[in-house]
């Protein structure tokens, strides 16, 4: 919208061409979401309160917890806001790939916020059934990875629907380009090619699971929403370098047109998770709730697949698969064992894997700033894949 605005005034005064550089967009969209955040945050709290939409506590967790009972959730509406308007006051409102991810963002926090609702204020401790949870999700996801599995193997919208057309035509038999292969890091030339299906199934996991890892995470005051923050400004470097005709083609990356608008949303992004964590921080005066943790982390998994870094964002990620990896395997080792000797077993005293540690004696701040470290080593390891080939 303001870039709209800049290339038309820099007709007559050429000072406003510098706005047309995404770097800087990218700096004034950090420090405006987090500005929106700051002015917002404590009159969205008070409404929270006001409505009484609180958190539900599980009296099996940590006893320590049993003192959030009551705190304001659904302030990941919060982030949401911050995030949508700055995207949409610095970034290139003409660029396919900022309204795809927006969609997507916006249509998991939507799913979220259903479920939010109806637990906090219709007092139904199911939310939305899970059944009709995953349809949403699973049907966002795969609108967007068969759009996506064109969009990056073309330069614009009216190519993307030419080769769905031929792909259509050939008996959903013609082969995508190489940009929509799936890239290993730490090697120069090894790209798998998946073809269009495997394309859509993938970039459907990648959204989905990525979502569900988040929400996973979100279990302590700040725990979910710093590693956001670090794993999405990466994926914005990533994505500046795939949308970089220059820079992709020395580092070795495919390259993506329209990607590097990326930065920008990612750099949102980055200053809506700030914002929202000054609020979040221990003692959380609100929690982000579903509304927050899936639409972000669909967010991270729709860039991710744009800049074509999914085995990266699995790297940088390293937290959010250690939460998720503990949740699949307690519970299964628990129903296999009940139906092997009658017992249910656990493998961890509670999942997920931040509960286990706060049952063998951590405290809640030294999970929550341990678990930020192991993020910022992850993410540097994941940068390291830009130039170690």
């Amino acid at each position: 919208m303001l870039l709209e605005l800049a290339q038309w005034l820099a007709q007559d005064m050429r000072a406003f061409n510098v706005f047309n550089y995404i770097t800087l967009r990218a700096v004034l969209a950090t420090m405006t979401a987090l500005a929106i955040s700051f002015i917002a945050g404590p009159s969205f709290i008070r409404w929270l309160t006001e409505k009484k939409i609180g958190q539900p506590v599980r009296s099996d967790g940590p006893q320590t917890h049993l003192t959030k009972s009551g705190t304001p959730t659904m302030g990941g509406g919060l982030i949401l806001i911050s995030l949508g308007v700055s995207t949409l006051l610095w970034s290139d409102l003409s660029n396919r790939f900022v309204w795809i991810v927006l969609i997507v963002t916006l249509g998991f926090g939507a799913v979220g916020w259903v479920d939010d609702w109806r637990k906090v204020v219709y007092k139904n401790p199911d939310g939305l059934s899970a059944r009709s949870k995953f349809f949403w999700q699973s049907l966002i996801g795969l609108v967007a990875a068969v759009y996506i599995a064109f969009s990056v193997s073309a330069p614009n919208n009216e190519k993307v629907v030419s080769l769905f057309i031929q792909w259509v035509l050939s008996g959903f038999t013609l082969q995508l380009p190489t940009n929509a292969d799936l890239i290993v890091p730490f090697f120069k030339h090894v790209g798998y090619p998946l073809g269009v299906f495997g394309f859509i199934v993938l970039t459907y996991c990648v959204i989905v699971g990525t979502s569900n890892a988040v929400n996973l995470t979100d279990g302590l005051d700040g725990l979910a929403i710093m590693p956001t923050v670090l794993v999405g400004s990466a994926l914005g470097i990533f994505a500046y370098v795939a949308g970089n005709a220059v820079f992709s083609k020395y580092l070795l990356l495919p390259y993506i047109p329209g990607a590097g608008e990326l930065t920008v949303f990612c750099a949102a992004l980055a200053g809506a998770g700030l914002g929202f964590l000054w609020f979040n921080a221990y003692p959380a005066e609100v929690f982000m709730g579903d509304v927050g943790a899936l639409s972000l982390g669909a967010a991270l998994g729709t860039v991710a697949v744009i800049a074509r870094q999914e085995i990266v964002l699995f790297i940088m990620g390293g937290v959010f698969v250690a939460e998720t990896l503990s949740v699949m395997l307690q519970v299964s080792w628990f129903k296999y064992t009940k139906k092997r000797y009658g017992e249910g077993r656990r493998i961890l005293l509670m999942a997920p894997l931040h509960h286990h540690y706060e049952k063998s004696g951590w405290k809640e701040t030294q999970v929550v700033v341990r678990f930020w470290i192991i993020t910022i080593l992850l993410v540097l390891f994941g940068l390291s894949t830009l130039k170690i080939r």
